[in-house]
């Protein structure tokens, strides 16, 4: 089974992205400041020099306007435009909390659906747990990548989940290339 591997990232910072593994794809989200727009292209630029995979969240004009790998569709964002993208290479990935956001982010077009939170974290005292995330599972086609709470001590519990990928932020972080240290 070859896992997927996604990181969130706020800002184009070249030492931290070195630090990972070319394995891990990169989702470019930034809700509390205005968008760079040479940062932007300076990280595209990198992630392609580097042959890694760079979507960014919630501006489709800037995925296709710079080039990124794909787009991200939050949770939150509910609008079924993305369903007819022009651009037939651009990658459609969201985040759904639910089996209604499921099928909106099956509706938007997204070939990857992150389930969050899966497992209790510092920012989310409610979680889909193994059994809720199996059953959202058995709802799409699509492919699964699990967020929320993931670290090494529920790192094995992924494994219940049979996911397609797994998000991260803090354990990617902390664990940096060495992502080969998981179940799968």
């Amino acid at each position: 089974m070859n896992i997927k591997y996604y990181y969130f990232i706020n800002e184009f910072n070249k030492n931290e992205i070195e630090k990972l593994s070319c394995k891990i794809s990169l989702i470019y989200r930034s809700y509390s400041k205005k968008i760079d727009h040479e940062e932007l292209r300076k990280l595209v630029i990198y992630c392609k020099n580097n042959r890694r995979k760079v979507y960014i969240s919630n501006s489709l004009k800037d995925a296709i306007k710079y080039n990124f790998d794909g787009l991200y569709i939050p949770s939150f964002n509910k609008q079924l435009r993305f369903q007819n993208i022009i651009k037939r290479d651009l990658e459609i990935i969201g985040s759904a909390h639910n089996a209604i956001e499921l099928k909106i982010k099956e509706k938007q077009g997204c070939s990857h659906i992150f389930l969050s939170p899966v497992f209790k974290n510092n920012k989310n005292k409610k979680s889909l747990e193994v059994i809720k995330t199996n059953l959202l599972k058995r709802m799409t086609q699509n492919q699964i990548i699990l967020l929320g709470g993931i670290n090494t001590k529920t790192l094995r519990k992924t494994k219940l989940c049979s996911p397609d990928g797994v998000a991260a932020i803090s354990w990617i972080k902390k664990n940096g290339p060495s992502i080969n240290t998981g179940p799968f």
